[in-house]
C-alpha cells in the first residue's frame, strides 16, 4: 500500500523538475558558454553545441559584422575575415558520383557558411567529365571517389549570396588544378559571378593598401579570386595568390605551438610587398571530434604568433576546419580579436564602437 501511494509522487517530482529546468532553460536567453539543452535555449547568435563530449553549452554561430560596428570606409586590407578550409568538403553532402570515399571539412552548406558570416572559401577546382569540378583529391585529378560537385553549383550559391546583399564582398582562393584553356572564366561567367568581379589591375602590387571597401561596394566589384596557378594571372586575368599575399604553413605544421612559417610558395611572412596575410589553422587530417580545441584557444594563440613572423601584421583571412565548432567564441571571436586589433589595437571589435571603454591592447 505504501508503494503504490509513493509513485504518484515521486512521478509528480520528477515531472515538476523536469518542466521546471526545461521551462527555465529554453526561453533562448542562455549566453555564452551557459549550459544548455538545444539551440532554443540560446540567445540570439549562439547555438548548443558539446564540445569534446563534454556538457552541452551555448557557443558562437556567427560573425561580428565589422562594417556595422564602424564603417566600411577602410582599404579591404584594413579588416579580417573568416575563412573555410575546403568550403565545399560538406559532411553529408550527396554524391553526384556513386560512393564517396575522402575527407569533408565544414558541416554547414555554402549558403550557410556565407549567411553565418564567413566570407573567404577555399576551393579546389578540377578538370572531370568535361567540366570544372569541385573536388579533394590527390596527384591534380579528380575521380568518382573524391569528387563533390560541379563548380557551378557553388558559384551559383555565391552569386545569389551576392546579389541578396549588395554591401558584401567575397573571397575565392583556389587551389586550381584546371588545365582547360578559359576553362575557370567560363564557369564564372554560366555562374553569373562575373559581374562582381575585381580586376587584377586593381590590386596593389608593392605592399600598397587596397581599394577602400565603400569603393568596392559602390563599384559592384565584390567578388575577389586568386588562383594557385602563376599563370593564369597573365593568361586569363585571375589573380596569382602569392603575388599579394603571404600564408603560413597548412596542415600539422601549422597548428604547431610557438611557430609560424611560411609555405614554401609563399614568400616569408615579414614580406611586406604583399599586403594580405592568410594564416592557415587546420590539421592535415580533419577531424570534428578533435576541431572544437584547435578552434579554441589554440587559434588565437596562434594569430597572435602569426602577427610577430609577419612583420607585426595581423591576418586578414584565417582558415579553419568545421568552423562553427568551439568552447565558446571560436574562430568568430578570433575574427573579432583581428578585427579589434586592425582597426582600434584592441583584442575585440566591439572594443572600437565610439565611447567604449573595454579597450585592452
Amino acid at each position: 500500500m505504501d508503494y503504490l501511494t509513493k509513485v504518484p509522487l515521486v512521478a509528480i517530482l520528477v515531472f515538476h523538475s523536469v518542466f521546471a529546468t526545461t521551462f527555465a532553460s529554453s526561453n533562448g536567453q542562455s549566453q555564452l558558454q551557459e549550459d544548455c539543452s538545444s539551440d532554443a535555449d540560446c540567445a540570439a547568435g549562439l547555438y548548443c553545441f558539446s564540445c569534446e563530449s563534454g556538457p552541452s553549452k551555448c557557443v558562437r554561430s556567427n560573425i561580428t559584422d565589422q562594417f556595422q560596428i564602424l564603417n566600411n570606409s577602410l582599404p579591404f586590407n584594413k579588416y579580417a575575415f573568416l575563412t573555410t578550409h575546403n568550403s565545399f568538403a560538406i559532411s553529408g553532402e550527396a554524391s553526384h558520383t556513386g560512393p564517396r570515399i575522402t575527407f569533408t571539412n565544414q558541416e554547414d552548406n555554402v549558403t550557410q557558411q556565407l549567411n553565418n558570416g564567413v566570407r573567404a572559401l577555399m576551393l579546389d577546382t578540377y578538370d572531370f567529365k568535361g567540366d570544372i569540378w569541385l573536388c579533394h583529391s590527390f596527384d591534380g585529378k579528380c575521380l568518382d571517389l573524391t569528387a563533390f560537385e560541379p563548380a557551378i553549383d557553388t558559384f551559383k550559391e555565391i552569386e545569389s549570396f551576392l546579389a541578396a546583399n549588395p554591401s558584401e564582398i567575397v573571397t575565392l582562393i583556389l587551389e586550381d588544378y584546371v588545365t582547360t584553356p578559359n576553362g575557370l572564366g567560363k564557369v564564372f561567367n554560366d555562374s553569373g559571378l562575373n559581374k562582381y568581379w575585381f580586376p587584377v589591375s586593381k590590386m596593389p602590387q608593392n605592399g600598397e593598401d587596397w581599394p577602400l571597401v565603400k569603393d568596392m561596394v559602390a563599384n559592384n566589384q565584390r567578388l575577389i579570386v586568386f588562383t594557385s596557378k602563376r599563370s593564369k594571372q597573365e593568361t586569363e586575368g585571375i589573380a596569382y595568390q602569392w603575388n599579394f599575399m603571404v600564408e603560413n604553413q597548412y596542415g600539422d605544421d601549422g597548428i604547431k605551438v610557438g611557430e609560424c612559417s611560411n609555405r614554401s610558395e609563399s614568400a616569408p611572412l615579414n614580406d611586406k610587398t604583399k599586403s594580405l596575410v592568410l594564416v592557415n589553422h587546420f590539421p592535415s587530417i580533419p577531424f570534428k571530434e578533435m576541431s572544437c580545441g584547435i578552434n579554441s584557444k589554440l587559434l588565437i594563440d596562434t594569430l597572435h604568433t602569426c602577427y610577430g613572423a609577419s612583420g607585426n601584421r595581423w591576418a586578414n583571412f584565417v582558415a579553419v576546419d568545421f568552423y562553427k565548432r568551439s568552447d565558446g567564441g571560436g574562430a568568430f571571436q578570433a575574427v573579432d580579436t583581428l578585427n579589434g586589433e586592425l582597426l582600434c589595437g584592441c583584442n575585440d571589435v566591439h572594443a572600437c564602437l565610439p565611447g567604449s571603454r573595454k579597450c585592452t591592447p
